[in-house]
């Protein structure tokens, strides 16, 4: 039966012209249609909030480079930072720890718990981010999307080492597959912030 539908559907796009430079139309029409929408099928909630909505219109990508990074720091409730001008911001991306100047290449990078450093000359503040996206854009602008940040001095590490202790013996004693992932996420989170606390 698989098989059938998917004969079918290679023979429907053989049979039509293929591109890859076509582009989906993101009009503004289709965002008033989706909010309408949203808003007759669902009306106690807010539409969700996207990385677009925490973000202003960006000028164009500058001739020389400014001396200043712009950085934003969206969560889901709140924005804990907004239009900030630094000189280097440090994230735990997946792929290791990434600094980021004015004038990065356009990037986005998916990250992982770990410390956010927002360097402003000799001043360091540091956030423990669980999760989230960087969005470098070109014209020295970064959007920081994250589910969680908080600054580490309002970490408690009594905390911290209990919910670590909790979580290992979780992931000692799962039995379901889904009972291991979530345990394994929570050892994976406190296990960060352990050694974020601790070195």
């Amino acid at each position: 039966m698989y098989r059938q539908a998917t004969t079918r559907l290679l023979r429907s796009v053989k049979s039509q012209a293929f591109s890859t430079s076509a582009e989906v139309p993101a009009t503004a029409q289709g965002v008033t249609d989706f909010l309408e929408k949203w808003k007759k099928n669902v009306p106690n909630t807010d539409p969700p909030a996207t990385p677009s909505s925490y973000m202003k219109t960006r000028p164009s990508t500058p001739s020389t480079i400014p001396s200043k990074l712009t950085i934003n720091l969206a969560l889901p409730y709140s924005t804990a930072l907004s239009t900030k001008e630094v000189d280097m911001i440090i994230v735990p991306a997946t792929t290791g720890q990434m600094g980021v100047l004015p004038g990065h290449v356009a990037t986005i990078a998916e990250l992982k718990p770990g410390i956010m450093s927002v360097h402003e000359g000799n001043d360091v503040t540091k956030y423990f981010i669980s999760s989230g996206f960087a969005f470098i854009h070109g014209n020295s602008y970064t959007d920081i999307v994250a589910v969680e940040a908080v600054p580490i001095d309002q970490i408690d590490p009594a905390a911290v080492q209990k919910g670590l202790a909790e979580f290992n013996q979780k992931l000692s004693s799962a039995s379901t597959d889904l009972e291991k992932a979530e345990a394994q996420i929570g050892v994976d989170v406190h296990s960060a912030l352990n050694g974020a606390l601790t070195g």
